[in-house]
């Protein structure tokens, strides 16, 4: 019998909360399982940039956490040898949502991919930005 490594919502709203931050920013897990995961996070003034968009390393935070929490629901715990992000538009909005997915997962190194969406006034959600991680699995 195999047991499966991954950690599912309830493991990652811990591992969420523990960190530091993640709590300051108000990040909040709404979804995670089966290699994909979905993050919240409200916008606030001291997040943006000199435009009043929200700042790039926000951008790649949120971005790299969902590829992160995407792949520990597949292998547990991870770490990130390599990160990049494309933004595509200015990011404006009351809220963002961060949606990652695992790609590959292999016995050394898990391949996750993100996209992040700006939801406006009307609920509308736009793309901003995609992002890739390569994470190494750190053996729970």
């Amino acid at each position: 019998m195999t047991v499966n490594p991954g950690f599912d919502l309830q493991r990652l709203a811990a591992v969420n909360a523990s960190a530091a931050f993640n709590r300051l920013i108000g990040l909040e897990v709404v979804a995670a399982g089966d290699g994909e995961v979905e993050l919240r996070m409200p916008w606030r003034d001291d997040f943006g940039q000199y435009a009043g968009h929200l700042h790039a390393g926000m951008i790649a935070a949120l971005l790299d956490t969902a590829c992160g929490f995407a792949a520990a629901t597949v292998v547990g715990s991870v770490t990130a040898s390599h990160f990049s992000m494309n933004c595509l538009k200015p990011a404006a909005g009351l809220r963002f949502v961060s949606k990652g997915t695992t790609v590959r997962a292999g016995r050394k190194q898990v391949f996750a991919r993100a996209e992040l969406f700006a939801e406006d006034e009307r609920g509308d959600m736009i793309l901003v930005a995609t992002g890739e991680t390569v994470l190494v699995p750190l053996g729970n």
